[in-house]
């Protein structure tokens, strides 16, 4: 059968506001072009992220009123920890408020001026909060990755060719940590192999270096690995998770992603050392280490959704239904990420629309467009979010430049995806009346959250 049937029926719905485009014409305007400055309100179908804007499941929410809201030894954060020493094998567990809470303990206290952190991909906080601590971070991806149009499996791997010689040329005693990032996201959600992931481990065992895994959607990388690699066919989704994090020292977690939740995140890892000293630094940023910045509801959500989310029925779903976006536009000639990714759509902004040139920002110019014509907010993932400057203040640009529409889980029906791809079709359609954009106020770092832009001609 063809049609992608949701495995969940609807039992509470939220109303859509619809505008007209020449409102939102004037809402762009209002917000500088920048989709993260425009109210949810006057958003027709919101791709901007998948992470906390996802339906949270019956069980979910009842496991919320089982919620208990003590400060010091909370039983909710008893189950929270159970379950992800199930999942993941990895005994110290250390919650935090969300994803970005995790990696700002983690590299506060690994990092420093003069270190490295090499990767996959780095996202937008990982790579910000590395460089907030005077640190760089390094990003190696596989050949495949640097070409959207051409399809590969595993187009999320590590160059381990590369990885091996940046060790070599930075030293290993600088590099105090690899993170694998599972999807690559900035890469396009693309997936990660379990035999890359082992070659990875190799070359750190190698090299005295500890292996920490972006855990976000692990869940969705699993289910590729089943359906793509060799020798994963027959092995259920847990079986696969488990051998994944065995590779692992660590991992943090953003569990607003995989996890169904609103909002949390967590550190998981081996070494008690490492762990006391984030422990300390949770309680003066967070708070104490059996809550770290959340209520005992939100403990017991992520718990009951860390465990639903490896329902192979659901997950065939979440990756079918991204494939059958990604496919509409493909047999409508518009330039996407191929093959599908896990949690998004990416269109290739730079053969999109090749008129603009990097300097003027062609992801966030279709970032725009989207919204104008269909109401539809994506993110730009390039040169806005990832470009630098050089020492003449000139840009640098991102490897890639990349629209996503990351899709929320359990919230739209194919009927808005439909839509969705709709919208699409007809702005690649009239592409060539698309304008650049140039930057009027940027922040020293994340500039994408809050940047101002203008169109060029104006």
């Amino acid at each position: 059968m063809q049609t992608i049937i949701e495995p969940f029926r609807i039992k509470s719905v939220e109303p859509i506001h619809f505008n007209t485009p020449e409102q939102r014409d004037q809402i762009l305007k209002k917000a500088d072009y920048n989709p993260f400055l425009i109210k949810a309100k006057d958003v027709i179908i919101d791709l901007l992220t998948d992470s906390g804007t996802s339906a949270m499941s019956s069980n979910q929410w009842a496991a919320m009123m089982q919620g208990d809201e003590s400060y010091a030894g909370s039983e909710s954060f008893f189950r929270f920890e159970s379950t992800i020493q199930k999942i993941t094998g990895l005994p110290i567990v250390i919650p935090t408020h969300q994803g970005r809470a995790a990696e700002k303990i983690l590299f506060s206290i690994l990092g420093g001026k003069g270190k490295y952190f090499i990767s996959n991909t780095l996202f937008d906080t990982t790579r910000a909060n590395i460089e907030f601590s005077g640190a760089e971070g390094i990003d190696l991806i596989c050949d495949e990755g640097k070409h959207p149009s051409i399809p590969a499996p595993f187009k999320g791997n590590m160059n381990l060719v590369s990885m091996e010689q940046c060790i070599l040329d930075k030293g290993p005693k600088q590099i105090p940590l690899c993170i694998l990032t599972i999807t690559n996201n900035s890469g396009g959600g693309q997936p990660v192999s379990m035999e890359n992931i082992r070659g990875v481990k190799q070359i750190c065992r190698k090299y005295g270096i500890p292996l920490f895994i972006d855990a976000c959607r692990f869940a969705e990388n699993a289910y590729f690995i089943k359906l793509r690699e060799q020798g994963y066919q027959q092995r259920s989704i847990p079986n696969i998770v488990h051998e994944i994090f065995g590779y692992a020292d660590g991992c943090t977690m953003s569990a607003k992603k995989d996890a169904f939740a609103n909002i949390g995140g967590f550190l998981a890892m081996h070494d008690e050392s490492l762990a006391q000293q984030c422990r300390n630094l949770l309680i003066m940023t967070e708070g104490f280490p059996t809550y770290g910045g959340l209520a005992g509801r939100d403990l017991e959500a992520i718990a009951t959704g860390l465990e639903e989310v490896m329902e192979e029925h659901y997950l065939q779903y979440r990756i079918r239904s991204t494939e059958y976006l990604t496919n509409k536009l493909i047999d409508a000639g518009v330039p996407v990420m191929q093959p599908a990714g896990g949690h998004a759509v990416y269109l290739d902004a730079k053969a999109f629309l090749p008129q603009i040139p990097i300097n003027q920002y062609p992801g966030q110019a279709l970032v725009g467009a989207l919204y104008l014509h269909g109401g539809i907010r994506s993110v730009e993932i390039g040169s806005l979010m990832f470009g630098k400057y050089d020492h003449d203040h000139q840009l640098i640009p991102a490897a890639l430049e990349l629209v996503r529409l990351a899709i929320p889980r359990r919230v739209y029906t194919q009927s808005h995806i439909d839509y969705v791809a709709e919208v699409i079709i007809e702005v690649f359609q009239h592409r060539d009346k698309i304008k650049g954009l140039k930057i009027v106020e940027e922040a020293p770092t994340l500039r994408h959250f809050t940047a101002k832009l203008k169109p060029v001609s104006l």
